[in-house]
């Protein structure tokens, strides 16, 4: 049980983590602060927060545990904020798509209070953004990565650990570049391709018409292009060197398609697409190889 959660972002993600930390009597009392003052007040008008904090630095004062529910751009000017206030004994976690930048701003913040950081990324979310959207199942069942560094407190990464797993989360410990190497791959690949295919239809002169042909392909294809804008671009930047060679690999399997399209190699492309079809029946999500 701890006393308070200092909760740094009242969105959908920060929002969800407070009302499931609630709901599992974890949580005596949380205090909030978003950079949108109307976003605090509805958080606390839902029940998400139980009090209204002027300032990042005063939602930590007198916490244990901390949340950053910020975009990853702003997690170094959102510890700078705080540190005065930050203890060896209080728990923080973030829930940023990407970790390698997330760290290092943290080690040039907390510098000898780094130990009581536990970065992490709940595999979870929706299209939707907004304390509004906040669900307390929303970590449910899902998987939450967490990418321990040589100084993170052991302590404070076991009690990381328990929260979650209280949440009824699936924990994986991953290093932060493989974590990073792994998303880029996975979903920032995939949001990149969903915005460049929206926008390459919407640029053709007969857009309109396209669009209003498309079904449950096109549906299901391009539904995280729909994805809140400044976050994505935040997440896109931060992890650059990865996406962009994960970027590299898919046009050299897009160009090997088209090629085998314009010779008209039928064989070849049933076997590329076959291949693609039995990998997609057989993945489960958060299956892991041994």
């Amino acid at each position: 049980m701890f006393e308070q959660l200092g909760l740094i972002g009242c969105g959908l993600m920060g929002g969800s983590f407070a009302l499931a930390l609630k709901r599992a009597g974890l949580v005596k009392r949380v205090v909030g602060y978003s950079k949108s003052p109307s976003t605090t007040e509805r958080a606390r008008q839902m029940g998400v927060i139980d009090v209204e904090a002027p300032s990042a630095l005063l939602a930590v004062s007198g916490a244990d545990i901390v949340l950053l529910a910020v975009p990853v751009a702003a997690t170094e000017a959102t510890l700078k904020a705080i540190r005065h206030l930050v203890s060896k004994d209080m728990l923080i976690m973030d829930v940023g798509s990407t970790k390698r930048d997330v760290i290092d701003a943290a080690r040039r913040v907390l510098r000898d209070n780094v130990g009581s950081f536990v970065p992490c990324h709940p595999i979870a979310g929706k299209e939707a953004s907004g304390v509004e959207h906040a669900d307390p199942d929303l970590y449910a069942g899902k998987q939450v990565i967490v990418t321990p560094i040589e100084r993170t407190q052991p302590a404070q990464l076991g009690r990381a650990v328990q929260v979650w797993e209280a949440l009824g989360c699936n924990v994986v410990k991953m290093e932060p570049e493989a974590h990073d190497a792994a998303f880029a791959a996975v979903s920032h690949l995939p949001h990149l391709i969903a915005f460049a295919l929206v926008n390459g239809i919407a640029s053709q002169p007969r857009a309109g018409d396209f669009l209003s042909l498309a079904g449950p392909g096109f549906r299901d294809f391009t539904r995280i292009a729909a994805s809140e804008p400044k976050m994505w671009r935040d997440i896109l930047l931060a992890n650059r060197q990865e996406l962009l060679a994960q970027s590299q690999v898919f046009q050299r399997t897009l160009q090997a398609m088209e090629a085998m399209i314009e010779a008209g190699n039928g064989d070849a492309l049933e076997g590329f697409i076959a291949q693609a079809s039995e990998l997609r029946a057989n993945w489960r999500m958060g299956s892991r190889k041994s």
